[in-house]
């Protein structure tokens, strides 16, 4: 009856030794699941920040479906947070973090969202960049970490609290067990393996258990008594501790692997994945790595437009400079070509004036050479009269026949001449020189005739007949300068038409000489701009370059090593 009555009192003490492990692990259980959802808060705001950052860079809508989704499932987790928390001061932080979450969207998230949907999305990008610091959610997850530090302390003092009921168990036990001292010697031998050696056992796996050791098979849990109950409510408290530290370790190892991510980013490194993660933080490892994939493909893309605006700017810069130096002697050959015109026009212009003066003289000299015709036709018609006394002047009249076929000759010499070409005026003058001084000696044999024309009257006839020779010749001569006298003029409207002509084309290649002045200074002009786009896009270039994007075996190293 006496161990029956220790026995219950035992019995007692353990059950409420074990309602008081069975309230703090509660508890405990409680404060785990408002961590796990403070951690989601934390997770789902970090989402929407790294989703719109994501929407900026690409404008790609699965970024923006995964921003709108994280937004979701902090509105739904908030909720469901608030109404779990009992503690008003940590309710308010919750509310606060809403509040401050709200703000957060209205300012920057939704805001810029559509901004980006109304095609600003380079306005957007510098906003962000522009605000620095201010675009982060500390505001929103600082009362989150309030909360969840309060969660920890919680959790710290129930297992101070759990501690102190197994040491209250402790002593129930030693007490219950120097009580039944007494009477458990006569059964120890029968109970020793039933109940004391179970109760060892169990007592040294709740004593593993309370420093930690998780993973211990728990003894006497196929039995049926009370020893088996007790077993059971080990094993329960067992079990709930190991999920309760597995999910606190997967979640510690996750956000591990994130923050050491989000640094190497943070450090230019772009080929960094997040790899090996619980299933809770699949999906922000899947946009993660689906970010890195995409921003490495642009700066790829970027890198190889760098390359093609490096050789595009290097082949204009070569074809602007040998440019700029053909219309530099272009230029130069024009301007010598301007004067070389400018020397031809004025020459021309006085072989035109030269031409006119030579034509004037010889429509004189015409006039003269038909007067000469007239006197002829007088002279023969005198002779006529004075045939009869003319026979005695016959060496007279060969000395003039002889003279009048040189007269020919140099008619004929001044028409050849005056038939060649610019400087005709100056042939011509030596034989009307030439004419001049044969028409002096005719003259003096003219007298020498008037002296002896007593004593050769009878040579007259012959005189005659010379005489009309002579009329025909100044016939032929007076033909002969007629013809010359119009080659001429038309050398001289000739001359003025070209010189007409070339001040045209003077005036032109004058245009021409300007035009490719105002050529060469836009080819400098060029050259100046493709050196510009050359230095911007090797700055690029090193801007660029300072991101690690390596191939996929590369990343996948680096996902491991992470």
């Amino acid at each position: 009856m006496a161990l029956n009555v220790t026995a219950a009192i035992m019995m007692i003490v353990f059950g409420v030794s074990l309602a008081m492990i069975s309230s703090v692990t509660a508890r405990n259980t409680e404060s785990q699941a408002i961590l796990a959802d403070t951690l989601t808060l934390e997770t789902a705001l970090l989402r929407q920040n790294s989703q719109l950052r994501g929407f900026l860079v690409t404008a790609d809508q699965s970024y923006l479906k995964s921003y709108y989704e994280g937004r979701d499932d902090y509105d739904k987790a908030s909720a469901a947070l608030e109404a779990r928390l009992t503690d008003p001061a940590l309710q308010e932080m919750v509310r606060t973090s809403r509040a401050e979450t709200q703000k957060w969207r209205e300012n920057w998230g939704d805001k810029y969202i559509e901004v980006v949907k109304s095609g600003q999305r380079d306005v957007a990008q510098q906003a962000i960049r522009d605000a620095g610091k201010a675009v982060l959610v500390s505001d929103a997850v600082l009362p989150l970490r309030t909360v969840r530090d309060a969660q920890h302390e919680a959790i710290a003092a129930e297992t101070e609290w759990q501690d102190s009921a197994i040491i209250f168990g402790w002593i129930a036990l030693a007490v219950g067990g120097a009580l039944l001292i007494g009477m458990a010697m006569v059964f120890s031998r029968k109970l020793s393996h039933s109940i004391a050696t179970p109760i060892a056992d169990l007592t040294q796996t709740m004593s593993a258990m309370a420093k930690g050791q998780y993973d211990l098979a728990i003894p006497g849990t196929g039995r049926i008594d009370e020893l088996g109950a007790m077993a059971q409510a080990v094993m329960v408290f067992r079990d709930a501790a190991h999920e309760r530290a597995r999910a606190v370790k997967e979640r510690e190892e996750a956000m591990a692997k994130i923050g050491a991510n989000l640094h190497a980013v943070a450090n230019a490194d772009l080929s960094v994945r997040i790899i090996d993660v619980p299933p809770a933080f699949q999906t922000v490892a899947h946009d993660f790595n689906e970010a890195m994939e995409r921003l490495c493909q642009a700066m790829g893309l970027v890198q190889d437009s760098i390359m093609a605006i490096n050789l595009t700017s290097g082949e204009i810069q070569q074809a602007t400079t040998d440019l700029a130096t053909r219309s530099e002697q272009q230029a130069a050959s024009l301007q010598s070509s301007s004067s070389a015109m400018d020397n031809l026009t004025t020459q021309i212009e006085d072989y035109a004036k030269i031409a006119a003066d030579v034509s004037g003289s010889m429509v004189e000299a015409r006039g003269e050479a038909e007067s000469g015709g007239k006197v002829v036709s007088k002279a023969i018609e005198a002779m006529d009269n004075v045939a009869r006394a003319s026979a005695e002047i016959s060496d007279i009249t060969t000395m003039i026949d002889g003279i009048a076929f040189q007269t020919n000759l140099l008619a004929l010499n001044a028409g050849v001449e005056a038939a060649r070409a610019g400087e005709a005026g100056k042939g011509f003058a030596v034989v009307a020189s030439e004419v001049r001084a044969l028409a002096q000696r005719a003259t003096e044999a003219a007298n020498a005739i008037k002296q002896r024309v007593e004593a050769v009257t009878n040579h007259v006839r012959s005189g005659v007949s010379l005489v009309n020779e002579t009329g025909s010749a100044l016939e032929t001569i007076i033909s002969r300068v007629g013809t010359v006298t119009a080659s001429i003029s038309t050398i001289a409207e000739t001359a003025g038409e070209q010189s007409i002509a070339l001040r045209k084309i003077n005036r032109a290649i004058g245009a021409m000489d300007q035009m490719t002045q105002q050529n060469a200074a836009m080819v400098e002009e060029t050259n100046a701009a493709s050196h510009g786009l050359a230095s911007e896009a090797q700055q690029l270039g090193e801007l660029v370059s300072r991101f690690q994007h390596g191939d996929a075996a590369m990343v996948e190293a680096r996902a491991r090593a992470a």
